[in-house]
């Protein structure tokens, strides 16, 4: 076939095209309705369907995590219950407002029968913290490194929760044979009803 007679060609009569022509002119416009089809139509769902890929990924991911938790929601609810009774019981070793005069005499007993002297016992105001309120009791006691030990010992033996801050050790006094130890005690009490 001749190059030139491809221009000779008449669209008009494509019926009449040699095979070759034919099958190419066939491949061509296979070709642009594919690409056209391919932009107009299939270009903008390769996107939404990369899209919904993605999604479908992590909706998987979600669903794992939750299945998870579903699985062990018996165990969770065990869990729960028992922390509810251990609050319970934590929520019943800080003193009610009648209680903590109480307290201030374990605490000050409790230096006195380890062989303490008190230079200071100071308790501060009532600091609210969510439900509970922080009471801190400055002190300086005098006494030798067993007893301090002794003393702290005893204070975290105490039934209701005390913790200790701020603890700092004097220098060993020549003439007594002591030392000065300043501290401060915390205790936390829970709001009774209609308290704040």
């Amino acid at each position: 076939m001749d190059m030139s007679s491809i221009s000779e060609l008449d669209f008009n009569e494509s019926g009449e095209w040699p095979l070759p022509i034919k099958v190419i002119a066939i491949l061509l416009i296979c070709a642009v309705i594919w690409g056209g089809g391919y932009y107009f139509l299939l270009k903008d769902k390769k996107v939404q369907l990369e899209s919904l890929e993605q999604k479908e990924v992590e909706l998987k991911k979600t669903f794992e995590t939750k299945q998870a938790k579903a699985v062990n929601l018996e165990a969770y609810k065990e869990q729960l219950a028992e922390m509810k009774v251990m609050f319970a019981s934590m929520l019943e070793q800080l003193p009610k407002k009648s209680e903590v005069p109480e307290l201030l005499v374990d605490v000050t007993r409790t230096g006195l029968i380890n062989g303490l002297e008190f230079e200071l016992f100071q308790p501060q105001g009532e600091r609210p913290i969510d439900f509970y309120a922080e009471l801190p009791i400055q002190m300086t006691v005098t006494g030798n490194y067993h007893q301090f030990g002794e003393f702290v010992s005893g204070l975290a033996l105490l039934p209701r929760i005390v913790t200790v801050h701020d603890l700092t050790l004097g220098g060993l006094n020549a003439s007594t044979g002591k030392m000065t130890m300043n501290l401060t005690a915390k205790t936390y009490r829970y709001f009774d009803d209609g308290d704040n």
